[in-house]
């Protein structure tokens, strides 16, 4: 099937404005968590980091989803106003590599109660920093692994 679809597929992804690909991201999100036999429920207005909303139709649960796209990069983080710590909260991290379709992770918020350095907690309270505190993904080929038990396929399988 990947292989069908990247032959048919552009996957010249650096060629894609940074919100372009964050568009991209977005709708390709939506439709992996369709595959997978959820409803999608969309916002004119994200105003307080949701993208989407995926409601389960086995479980009838409903989950607000945040969309991270990279590329180029190799670290995303979410303010962490913007991500409660709760099984309710979905992050879904699309890496974008040349040439290939995207990699999808599912990171319940959850996840960030044990970090590790995939995902990475930055509270930004000591030494008089001034950004606000945030999670952090590392994309670092090292972590790569951690990130494992969260691709879309192993995360919905679990379910």
């Amino acid at each position: 099937y990947h292989k069908l679809m990247e032959d048919g597929m552009n996957t010249d992804w650096e060629r894609l404005r940074p919100l372009q690909l964050g568009r991209y991201g977005e709708y390709y999100a939506k439709m992996e968590f369709a595959s997978y036999g959820y409803d999608i429920y969309t916002s004119e207005v994200d105003d307080h980091g949701v993208d989407f909303i995926a409601k389960d139709m086995k479980s009838g649960i409903f989950y607000e989803v945040q969309v991270k796209s990279q590329c180029k990069g190799k670290y995303i983080f979410i303010k962490k106003d913007k991500l409660p710590m709760d099984d309710k909260h979905l992050v879904c991290v699309l890496h974008f590599i040349q040439g290939q379709l995207p990699k999808v992770y599912i990171i319940p918020a959850t996840a960030w109660k044990s970090p590790n350095s995939a995902l990475v907690d930055h509270p930004y309270e000591k030494n008089g920093q001034k950004s606000k505190p945030e999670w952090g993904i590392s994309l670092a080929k090292r972590n790569l692994p951690l990130l494992e038990q969260y691709k879309a396929e192993n995360y919905f399988k679990s379910l």
